[in-house]
């Protein structure tokens, strides 16, 4: 039996690692969501979302076969550590904050769920700012950014403008459907 790979996706400032942490928080208790840890380029700071990985240790993790996916997007490298295939072989539901360019071509995998987090243009906006990650002007090309993406097809989407609990419990549901319907072994 396999499991599913779900990758949430959606443009920068929509709540994905808001939304992703939540339902972690909440599914705790159960063995078979599992939430993977993403390996990015970017530095890392005391409770990031991801494990920082420099450029030639992401390629040779890549050459190794230690990533089972890895993409690319606003000019970092990202990758989900190979061990999280024997997750879904278990039969469990592994989560995987993931990118809109990669999704796309995640359709055709019968085992892979797309769930798609948006919010008004305004409110990514002004959650790109408050963040403080990036300057005025890669803030700028992040939203300019989202105009390449039609809306994905998505077996899951949650429009992330009230409240972060609302949000979070649609996140959380539908992992525990995706999980219901393919139990572990």
């Amino acid at each position: 039996m396999t499991g599913r790979w779900v990758f949430v996706c959606g443009p920068s400032g929509a709540g994905k690692d808001s939304l992703i942490s939540w339902a972690a928080q909440h599914l705790v208790q159960r063995s078979d969501v599992v939430f993977s840890r993403r390996m990015v380029t970017r530095p890392s700071f005391p409770g990031s979302e991801h494990e920082e990985v420099s450029r030639p240790k992401m390629a040779q993790l890549l050459g190794s076969g230690g990533l089972i996916w890895c993409w690319e997007a606003n000019g970092l490298h990202y990758g989900i550590a190979a061990h999280y295939a024997a997750q879904v072989a278990a039969g469990r539901v592994v989560v995987v904050n993931g990118s809109r360019a990669h999704a796309l071509g995640l359709h055709a995998q019968p085992q892979v769920r797309v769930v798609q987090v948006l919010a008004e243009a305004g409110q990514l906006a002004e959650r790109l700012a408050q963040r403080g990650r990036e300057a005025a002007p890669d803030v700028a090309r992040r939203l300019e950014r989202n105009a390449l993406f039609p809306e994905l097809r998505a077996h899951c989407t949650i429009v992330n403008e009230s409240t972060l609990a609302s949000a979070g419990q649609t996140l959380s549901d539908y992992l525990v459907s995706c999980a219901t319907s393919h139990p572990p072994v």
